[in-house]
């Protein structure tokens, strides 16, 4: 009994902490993204809230929160309520798996960094970006605006068509580790990263790992030229941050699964394991704000016609020649 109580108590208090760091980390990354895109546009980014601009983050939660919560006339409401928090929760969730350092000594007893360590864990990702897109395209669906409803329709096609070249561009992975738990394949690259094993899969990965968290060049889903805001265009106030922290709560937790699938996760010289990983999430995430800065956005065809001609044939290609490398090594 008392072990058991252990165990909860050690699992309640590593979740506290993922989210204190995932919600507070997303709010510093929108800061962050916020002057790195004023320096690389030569203007400032925002410097007026608190020194150097460090309030911003809880100047725009007062305002969201402050905000009036406007619900459309003929919007189904349950819904609309419904869909902020889930496009929220199953990015909250993708995080449980994640091992960020390897286990420590507490009180003469080993605890593993991961909230869960699951056998099954690239599984457990897969399923759960699998359900992310419900959050995005129920809210465009409830909202009653034929705009929102474009962009949810496009952020349906778009999330299904690069979650298949996201997931086999993982098989390679597997193959190498043999293994589903994110832990032993991060064990796997003591040597090597994936990423310098395999480099197709890698940028398979990338690339869908940007199309999927609906950042620039795959922006589609909320394209202002065309779609006024897209999905969240009827939201307002709260509503809409919880969209708005989902997406980049959703951009640290990619960029922790680049960081363990072909980065080496914790693993590095000289600094702290917990510190290696957070550098590398970070570096993940400041190449998408720089995809931002400099790339532009495509158009809806010339999107479909890359994740289903390009990126989903390379990725079965790289599976076979993987699979026929791995054989040959083993004879």
């Amino acid at each position: 009994m008392t072990e058991g109580l252990i165990t909860l108590a050690l699992i309640l208090v590593k979740l506290g902490m993922v989210f204190f760091v995932l919600l507070s980390g997303a709010a510093y990354l929108v800061l962050i993204e916020r002057k790195l895109l004023g320096r690389m546009q030569l203007r400032y980014g925002p410097n007026r809230a608190g020194p150097g601009g460090m309030f911003q983050p809880l100047a725009d939660a007062i305002k969201l929160i402050t905000k009036e919560d406007l619900i459309p006339a003929q919007a189904d409401k349950v819904i609309f309520f419904v869909a902020p928090g889930l496009a929220t929760l199953t990015a909250l969730l993708a995080f449980a798996v994640v091992p960020f350092a390897p286990p420590m000594t507490v009180f003469g007893r080993e605890v593993p960094l991961v909230v869960c360590d699951l056998n099954i864990g690239v599984l457990y990702f897969l399923g759960l970006s699998s359900l992310a897109v419900y959050g995005v395209a129920l809210g465009g669906w409830a909202s009653n605006s034929k705009y929102a409803l474009l962009g949810g329709i496009r952020s349906l096609a778009q999330l299904l068509s690069y979650e298949l070249a996201m997931g086999l561009s993982l098989v390679p992975v597997v193959l190498m580790a043999r293994s589903f738990s994110l832990t032993d394949i991060v064990l796997a690259q003591q040597n090597l990263p994936f990423a310098v094993l395999n480099p197709l899969a890698f940028l398979i990965f990338l690339i869908s790992v940007a199309a999927e968290s609906k950042r620039i060049p795959f922006d589609l889903p909320e394209a202002e030229n065309e779609l006024v805001a897209g999905f969240h265009t009827e939201y307002s106030g709260m509503r809409f941050g919880l969209f708005f922290v989902g997406e980049y709560i959703n951009m640290m937790i990619l960029g922790a699964m680049v960081t363990v699938f072909f980065l080496g996760g914790w693993q590095g010289p000289w600094l702290p394991p917990i510190l290696w990983f957070l550098l590398k999430v970070l570096a993940v995430a400041f190449l998408f704000i720089w995809m931002r800065a400099t790339l532009p956005r495509l158009r809806y065809d010339q999107l479909m016609h890359f994740g289903w001609k390009v990126l989903i044939p390379l990725s079965l290609v790289n599976v076979l020649i993987t699979g026929a490398v791995l054989l040959a090594m083993q004879n």
